[in-house]
């Protein structure tokens, strides 16, 4: 008779675990999927158009001025160029239309190259080597981020510029 006692405690026990185990589950589960998103800080460019666009990005950093390039934005896409919190104010932005030859630039003038690139510098880019482009300038206001919609509908040297992260 104790035996039968002790083994429906036991049962009772598990069964409690099980229930027990089984919400916490539920709970973590449903915390994960059901969770809001976190804001995402970064610089992100966005292409509107129906071709593929090449863009290079410039800013100042502790060791001077950087510009990166290509970063390759397909169609109705969008790429992020700079990944967390934004560390400068200004950033510079000049982008290719691969098939058409489209530009969208600006009056800063800048160093890129005609395949992948990280340059520091923006003087003599012609004697180091490189090409010169224009890059249209972005006060981010010291946002912590920032996007840039290219667009067919605009004209080239004024794309439109959002500075809330897109949902």
């Amino acid at each position: 008779m104790r035996r039968g006692i002790i083994f429906r405690a036991d049962q009772h026990q598990r069964t409690r675990l099980s229930s027990f185990l089984a919400a916490f589950l539920f709970i973590f589960v449903a915390g994960s999927v059901f969770a809001p998103e976190k804001a995402h800080a970064d610089f992100r460019v966005c292409n509107t158009t129906q071709n593929l666009v090449g863009v290079a990005l410039g800013y100042r950093a502790k060791t001077g001025w950087i510009t990166e390039g290509w970063w390759h934005v397909n169609a109705s896409s969008c790429t992020t160029l700079v990944v967390g919190p934004l560390t400068s104010r200004y950033y510079y932005l000049y982008a290719e239309d691969a098939q058409s030859g489209g530009r969208w630039d600006g009056k800063v003038n800048m160093c890129v190259a005609e395949n992948q690139f990280k340059i520091t510098g923006i003087n003599d880019c012609f004697a180091r080597g490189f090409q010169r482009a224009g890059f249209q300038e972005y006060d981010t206001g010291e946002q912590s981020s920032w996007m840039v919609q290219l667009t067919e509908e605009n004209p080239p040297s004024a794309p439109i510029v959002t500075d809330t992260p897109p949902r």
